[in-house]
């Protein structure tokens, strides 16, 4: 290693007239939405960036996805490399929706680790084969579709994924205590 922390998630830094630019904005948005204000004062800015390692492949990705508010489409199609079926190597655009929830997830859990991913995309063969052995796979998984992800985080216990990822309201959440990850889609609202 080179001593640099590519594993971190990165926060942009902002230079001083986009901050001062942005105060009065930022402001307004804390004291109408407090809960959310991290949240919403990052995508006033409109950068957002994510950091994933894959558990099957053992590649990593940190990447600014978003840029002055517009999803940045060669970090899109590096997420759909990394994200792509580690049996057979498909790959399938992932939802940018799926993006922003781990987003939000990295900020309200204050995590500084790289998202652990053990599925994000998967191709019907794939599905088809692990539906066979068991082990709970749906029919129609929403992973089939790149809307799905099953992750873990190394400094946050995955209990507390589960509750933030419930109280974002943006998708279902399925919590897999045994295997110890968390499943998110950006489906319609539910949990399991």
């Amino acid at each position: 290693m080179d001593g640099s922390k590519p594993d971190t998630l990165r926060r942009p830094t902002l230079g001083r007239r986009h901050f001062l630019k942005s105060t009065t904005l930022g402001v307004a948005a804390a004291t109408f939405a407090p809960v959310w204000t991290t949240d919403l004062l990052a995508a006033d800015f409109g950068f957002r960036a994510l950091s994933l390692h894959h558990l099957h492949t053992g590649e990593s990705l940190a990447i600014e996805y978003m840029q002055n508010g517009e999803y940045v489409p060669d970090a899109l199609r590096a997420v759909d490399h990394v994200l792509r079926d580690h049996y057979n190597g498909a790959e399938h655009p992932i939802d940018p929706d799926l993006l922003d929830i781990l987003y939000a997830v990295a900020l309200e859990t204050g995590t500084r680790s790289p998202f652990r991913v053990i599925s994000g995309y998967r191709s019907p063969e794939t599905n088809d084969r692990l539906r066979r052995r068991g082990g709970g796979v749906a029919r129609n998984s929403m992973h089939l579709v790149g809307k799905a992800i099953d992750i873990r985080l190394d400094d946050v216990a995955t209990t507390a994924i589960r509750d933030v990822g419930l109280a974002l309201k943006r998708g279902g959440v399925g919590y897999y205590r045994k295997s110890d990850f968390v499943h998110l889609d950006t489906g319609r609202v539910r949990r399991w």
